[in-house]
């Protein structure tokens, strides 16, 4: 196997050091961090939300409850399709000009401002449906941070390991994300989030005296998202170095210059050419079925946040146990196999799910007030949640095998490239089934083709990647 182990950047610690274990629990604060964007923002509180204004709104136009719920999710998918082909087109690029900068940090604390300026923009999305628009511009741009703090994250993880703890370190990165996701989405449920009654979870008023029918408390997962993100993010700012790199000249030009290069390579370079196809497809479906699983409960099962709440916590939950189980997997197995039986898991629960409705399960028909679809929906979410972050977490660990050594951050670029350049298919996908079919449960039907494609050319992808990162590599 073709090595570059000697162009390896040494990090600025000993992996084993007591600085090396910080910088470790430094990057996975990070994770920490970051991800009530996509278990409160994304899926679970923020997104329902605003399906449920945006349903309300249409209604209040004159349409009908079924056309309104469509119209609801189309605007929302628009939105995820603009900030996506605005990753995509930026991703590599950024990337590339990081690389070629020598350092990685100051891009890292500018879009953590988008992340912050974009998730306390949310607060304004008002019941009624006053900005409504604004709303989607403001989710579109934290969205936007998220992504990129997340590339030039993940490109640190090169140097917190050898290859044979890469996929440990990722995956228990991956677990403590998501425990970071529930103890967020417990706090909003537990003190926040309005329920029909105007009281929390715990009967109680939504805390620090938010007006309940202004939906006050719910609205405030944007500030509490922003605030969690702040604090957070301390350990990383602490303990996490990256390895000295020595600045490329010819800025912007050089680094667009090594892009169009890497690229015109790929035809040559067969594992990472399919892997990055394989996960564009793969990633795309999981992505969209984050972002609609929430509001799939609200439109079709007619859940309210609490429930969807709920929900969100069993997926997070599976998720943390899942990925931590997972990173040990990977460790001895590789991560292949492992995105294989999670992609095979997620195309059951789409197959599923379209065959679910209020009334039956596949054709059988249900007593009236029956909770079958709800039990039903829950052991999905558990599914999604554990198979999509274990998925999550493999991947990563497979683009480090396929990253070049000297060059992390534009891998990762074209990885959020390939996860970015149909990132508008998935939701686009749903938005046309959906207009076409009038019907927000069938929209879901696109997710199982583009899973299929990405488990189709996983067949071309070489387990152990292109290079071999390990220190010791022969």
């Amino acid at each position: 196997m073709k090595t570059l182990a000697a162009r390896r950047p040494l990090p600025p610690y000993e992996a084993t050091s007591p600085e090396g274990r910080r910088a470790i629990w430094g990057w996975w604060a990070f994770d920490f961090a970051s991800q009530p964007y996509f278990t409160l923002g994304l899926t679970f509180v923020f997104g329902p939300y605003f399906a449920a204004v945006a349903a309300d709104y249409y209604l209040a136009q004159g349409l009908s409850e079924t056309a309104a719920d469509a119209e609801a999710q189309s605007l929302w998918s628009l939105g995820q399709t603009i900030s996506g082909i605005f990753i995509a087109i930026l991703a590599p690029i950024l990337g590339a000009l990081a690389d070629n900068a020598g350092k990685r940090m100051p891009w890292i604390i500018a879009f953590s401002l988008c992340y912050i300026a974009g998730a306390f923009g949310l607060w304004w999305l008002l019941p009624d449906g006053g900005f409504l628009v604004g709303a989607l511009i403001c989710f579109g741009i934290g969205m936007i941070g998220a992504e990129f703090t997340t590339i030039f994250t993940n490109s640190l993880l090169p140097e917190l390991g050898n290859r044979d703890e890469i996929g440990r370190i990722s995956g228990s990165g991956f677990a403590v994300g998501y425990a970071g996701g529930v103890l967020a989405l417990f706090i909003m449920l537990l003190l926040f989030v309005e329920q029909t009654d105007g009281q929390t979870l715990m009967g109680l008023d939504p805390a620090l005296g938010l007006d309940a029918e202004a939906r006050e408390g719910t609205r405030a997962v944007g500030p509490f998202m922003a605030l969690w993100f702040v604090i957070f993010m301390i350990p990383f700012a602490l303990w996490v170095r990256e390895a000295p790199r020595t600045a490329k000249p010819g800025g912007v030009s050089r680094a667009l210059g090594d892009l169009v290069a890497l690229v015109k390579t790929l035809p040559e370079r067969v594992t990472l050419s399919a892997y990055l196809a394989s996960s564009m497809f793969y990633r795309d479906a999981l992505n969209a079925l984050y972002a609609f699983g929430g509001t799939y409960a609200v439109l079709v099962l007619d859940w309210g946040i609490t429930q969807v709440g709920i929900f969100g916590v069993i997926a997070a939950i599976t998720s943390a146990i899942s990925t931590w189980v997972g990173g040990m997997i990977d460790e001895r197995k590789g991560p292949k196999p492992i995105i294989i039986a999670t992609i095979l898991m997620l195309m059951g629960v789409c197959v599923f799910i379209l065959g679910m409705t209020r009334e039956s399960i596949w054709g059988i028909q249900l007593d009236e007030g029956s909770t079958a679809p709800d039990v039903a929906f829950f052991l999905c979410g558990a599914i999604i949640g554990g198979a999509g972050g274990v998925l999550q977490a493999s991947s990563r660990t497979l683009m480090v095998r396929h990253a070049e050594p000297d060059k992390p951050t534009e891998a990762f670029g074209l990885y959020a490239l390939s996860g970015k350049a149909t990132a508008f298919l998935g939701p686009g996908l749903i938005y046309l089934t959906t207009t076409a079919l009038g019907d927000a449960r069938l929209g879901m039907l696109p997710l199982v083709g583009l899973f299929g494609l990405g488990l189709i050319l996983l067949i071309w992808v070489n387990p152990n990647g292109t290079y071999d990162i390990r220190d010791d590599a022969p």
